[in-house]
Parts: C-alpha cells; structure tokens; sequence
C-alpha cells in the first residue's frame, strides 16, 4: 500500500477522529464524527492505495467500491433509515475536492432536513451557478 505524506486517507487506521465502518482489500468506508452531528449516516468510500480522483481508480478499486456501496446502503438503511441518498465524487478544486485522495460520499438524504429536495441537480439547474457570459 502507498501513502503519500499528510493524505488523511492513506492510513485512517492511525487517526482517532477517522471511524473505519467497513473495509474490503482494496477499499475503506469511514466516518467522521463530527460529519455525523449534521448528517447521521454520512461517510466516505476511499481507495486503500492513494489515488488522486476517482478517474485513477483500478477496475478493481471499482468493483470493490461497488461492493462497499451496497454494503453501507444496507447498512444506512437498518441503522438511519433515510428517505433517500445523495452519492457523488469531487474531482479538482474548481468541485470543492479539499483532499486529493478520491474518496466517493454517501450521504443518506432525509425529508425533515434543511436541504431535503436539494441534491446534485440543484448546482447545474441553478440560473445563480451560471457561467459569466453565457
């Protein structure tokens, strides 16, 4: 396994505020406590090896995220019991992605939030988010 210096998910074993929920051979699902005070259920699927976004993903890795996503779905749904998810990878910064490890949220969406009703559409349907000069 590499680790790159500093990453946060190379190594989340070794950090006391990382939660390993689930773990294959190729791949992580954490959570954070603190992202569990907005957002019960939330957490991260990353790639044991360092992978800056998820278009450097193995297919293995692939496969094994996939595996890890139906996992924490049961998982979510026995535990939180969302009324829905909201799934989705950062790549780069102009996405907001703060750590260059790929890692793909899953986030359990329930109808008594805030946000309820806002997920990845809302971005790219909004006439606030347009481009200067198109």
């Amino acid at each position: 396994m590499s680790t790159t210096k500093c990453c946060p998910f190379c190594e989340p074993q070794h950090d006391p505020d990382q939660k390993i929920i689930f773990e294959n051979e190729f791949c992580y699902y954490l959570q954070h406590p603190k992202h569990q005070d907005i957002l019960e259920g939330s957490g991260l699927i990353v790639p044991k090896v360092h992978r800056q976004t998820v278009f450097d993903l193995t297919p293995e890795e692939w496969a094994a995220t996939y595996e890890l996503m139906q996992q924490v779905k049961q998982y979510a749904e026995e535990n939180y019991a969302p009324d829905g998810f909201t799934l989705g990878w950062n790549v780069g910064e102009a996405s907001n992605q703060s750590i260059l490890h790929a890692h793909f949220h899953i986030l359990p969406r329930f109808a008594d939030e805030p946000f309820a009703g806002k997920g990845i559409r809302a971005w790219f349907k909004s006439e606030e988010n347009r481009r200067p000069g198109r």
